[in-house]
Order: structure tokens, then sequence, then C-alpha cells
């Protein structure tokens, strides 16, 4: 093959942001599967509430307190997660720090008033399949939030340690993609397990 015939692409990029990325074709395709998971468990909700005459079944409506407390954290969460991917996309390393630990300690927070919500809620995952049903979509949403908080934590520190790259800035990207998904998905659920059985009784 002769040196025409050959195209030069050392200076094309080595990663790239949104759709071009692989990364974030493999994100897309968790939050299809997880979102799937989600709402089957809250098809299962419907389906049970439609079989009980009363709903809850055996007590009062859950307190709000806890689980609206926690949908304002996550909704306030949205804005340095969205602050932190758009610095990522401007390989702004100081702003991507900044705004990384204000995510991590809005994680916190919410997980500290998820054990509370877990310790005052109107049922037990043992008492009947309301009880059941409620424990595993918190259940599920709480997983989901450990795990993106664990991967968000590991980002922010090798934010501060390095080594650092491109693909690194990607990588912040990506994650709040994903964070914008737990956000999103806790909105149905607040709504399934709070607001229903006020409504809907």
């Amino acid at each position: 093959m002769s040196a025409r015939s050959t195209i030069d692409v050392s200076r094309l990029p080595t990663y790239a942001f949104g759709h071009r990325s692989l990364m974030w074709w493999a994100t897309m395709g968790m939050i299809a599967i997880e979102g799937t998971v989600f709402a089957i468990a809250i098809v299962a909700y419907f389906y049970l509430r439609g079989l009980s005459d009363a709903w809850p079944p055996s007590s009062a409506a859950p307190d709000l307190l806890y689980g609206t407390l926690n949908t304002v954290i996550l909704l306030v969460s949205g804005i340095p997660n969205h602050l932190a991917a758009r610095a990522a996309e401007r390989e702004d390393l100081r702003s991507v720090r900044l705004w990384m630990v204000s995510c991590l300690a809005l994680g916190v927070a919410f997980q500290a008033v998820r054990a509370l919500e877990y310790l005052t809620l109107n049922t037990h995952w043992t008492q009947n399949a309301y009880g059941s049903i409620v424990f595993a979509l918190l259940t599920l949403h709480t997983v989901h939030m450990i795990t993106d908080f664990i991967d968000t934590a590991v980002l922010t520190v090798l934010m501060f340690t390095g080594p650092l790259s491109g693909r690194r800035y990607v990588d912040v990207n990506e994650n709040a993609d994903y964070w914008w998904f737990v956000v999103a998905a806790w909105i149905p659920i607040y709504f399934t397990i709070y607001l229903v059985p006020r409504f809907f009784p």
C-alpha cells in the first residue's frame, strides 16, 4: 500500500462526549434495563392495589416527611450534577471537583434521610404484600443510589489524585447521566408509595 493511500488519523481525538462515546451507549443500555425493572415493580404495586379493598390494607398511609424531603434533596442534587457534566465537557478540572464534591454531600444527605425513611415507614416487608412491594421499591432505588454514589466518589477521588485524561472527563459526564436517571426514577416511586395511598385508598 502506498503512502498516498493511507490516512493519517493521529490527530483525531481519542475520546468523545455524548452519543459519540461508547460509554454513553453502555450507560443508556443500563438505564433502559434498570428502568424496566423499576417499571415492573411499580406495575406489581398497582396490581396488588387492584386486589385489595383498602390500601394500605392494614395501616395508615406512610408519613410524607422523609419521602418528600428526599425528593427535594434529589431535585436539588440535579443542579451540581448538571454543572459537573458541563464542566467535564469543558475539561474544567476545578469546577468538576467542586460540583462532584457537592453531589457527594447531597448523596450523603439523601442516604441519611433514607435511613430515617426506612425506620419510620408505616409497614414492614414481612407484614403483607403491601409491605413487601413498598420495601422492594425503596430498596431498588436505594441500591441504585448507593452504587451511583460509590461511582461518583471514586471519580471524585480520581479527579483529585489522577491520573487525568480526557477519558476521565467523559466518565464524569456519563456518571451525570446516570445520576439523572436515579433522580428521575424516584419521582414515580414517590408518587406510588406516598401519594397513591392518599388519593386512591
